[in-house]
Parts: C-alpha cells; structure tokens; sequence
C-alpha cells in the first residue's frame, strides 16, 4: 500500500456522480484533492465541503474541458498555485445521445472534445511533473460502451474506447518510469447521466441492479495502490460483459 499523504489529486467532473465519489475516497488517503466542475459550483463546493470534513485539503476550479484554451487556464493556475498533480482522474465527459439517423458531425466534435481530447491534453500536461518525481497514476474513466458499442451513438463509443486506446499507449511509454496508467470501463451506474440524461429507468445488467458510484470509487482507489497493474481497461459492468 502507498502512503498517498503528500500527493495531490485532480478529479475532472467532481460535482457529482462518479467524480465526486472518487475525489470523496481518494480524499481518506491523499493531502489535496482538486476540485473540477464546469456549470454545478454549488455541487462542487458540496464535494469540497465533504472533503474538508475527512480532513483532507481540496481546491475548487472551473473549465470547460471541450475547450482546449480554458484547458491551458485550467493547468496554468493549478500550476501556478505551485500544486504538482500526482494522481489524475480523467472522468469529465458528456454524453450526446443520437440514433443513427440523427448522428452528425457537430455531435460527434463536440462529444469527442469533452471526452477524449479533454483527457489527452490533461495528460499530456500532468505528465512532465510524474516523470521528474518517477511516480504517478492516471485513471481514465471510459465506459462499457467503447466494447458493446453502447446506445447513445457512435460518438460516445468511440470517445471511450479511444480513452481506452490512449491508456494502453502512455501505459506501454511510461511503464518504467513509476507511473502507472490504467482505464474503468463502468456499465450501468445509478448517476445523474444514466438515470436522467439518457434516461435508463431499469438496469439491464445480470446482477439486477444498478451499479454504485462507490463501487467504481473502490476501483479507483485499488488503482492508486497499485504499482504494478498498469496498461488494463477494467469492466464494471455486472456482467453484461464479460472478459
């Protein structure tokens, strides 16, 4: 088990649903959990105020991560706080849902922005400080859909699986450099995003239920752990898919 008492942890999408449960768990072991949200600020001071309680650190930020210039922002004043990310979770995303006769090629820029490229660029930024300290995690948060193909559109499931795609290549880079880099493909979680924007009122998965924020938050933690997993796409899905 790593002692994670000095490292700071970026959590993208915290003010709710998988984010938050991640950066409130993460929070139990780590010094300075950072906050990210782009429209829910009071969420996100809620997640904040959860952290505090645990007695750990957090720091609120805002951006919108389909934008690569609020992006820049967003590394320049975590940077300039003089904070150094060590663990990065990439969980923001959004979902566009579009059957195949509405698909079109705003949707897919704008959810290809928000999922994939968003993780790109903030790993690419956080990478040069785990590289000088040999030591760092990076968790992207895909989706079950980047292998089943999903429902909400060939945008969405290209998106994760190419979160999937970019885990398995800094993974291969950065094996031998303390730095591990691992995906979560999750299935049917009981969030806002699933019961609300898409809409899924029954779970479908085998096990008969929805699955919990928690439970992916678990997953995560195992993943901070662990130095020697590296380059994997876990699946939490209860067994709608299995390896």
């Amino acid at each position: 088990m790593e002692n994670l008492k000095d490292k700071t942890v970026l959590v993208t999408g915290s003010s709710r649903g998988i984010g938050k449960a991640c950066a409130i768990s993460l929070a139990k072991k780590c010094g300075l959990i950072i906050v990210h949200y782009n429209k829910r600020k009071e969420d996100a001071e809620n997640t904040c105020q959860q952290i505090e309680k645990l007695g750990c650190k957090s720091m609120l930020v805002q951006c919108d991560v389909s934008q690569s210039n609020e992006i820049d922002s967003l590394v320049d004043k975590i940077k300039n706080s003089g904070e150094k990310i060590s663990i990065l979770i990439n969980n923001a995303g959004m979902v566009v849902k579009k059957s195949l006769e509405e698909m079109d090629e705003k949707s897919w820029d704008i959810v290809m922005d928000a999922n994939l490229k968003s993780s790109f660029l903030l790993t690419h930024a956080f990478i040069p400080f785990m590289r000088e300290n040999k030591w760092g995690r990076i968790i992207n948060i895909s989706s079950h859909a980047a292998i089943t193909g999903g429902s909400t559109g060939p945008h969405y499931a290209a998106s994760k699986a190419g979160m999937n795609g970019l885990t398995h290549y800094y993974a291969k880079i950065l094996a031998g450099e303390g730095i591990t880099v691992n995906s979560i493909a999750p299935g049917v979680i009981e969030t806002d995003m699933i019961t609300k924007d898409i809409g899924v009122s029954k779970p479908w998965a085998p096990v008969g239920r929805f699955g919990k924020s928690e439970e992916v938050a678990s997953i995560v933690d195992m993943l901070v752990n662990n130095g020697y997993m590296t380059g994997q796409t876990l699946v939490l899905n209860g067994g709608i898919y299995m390896n």
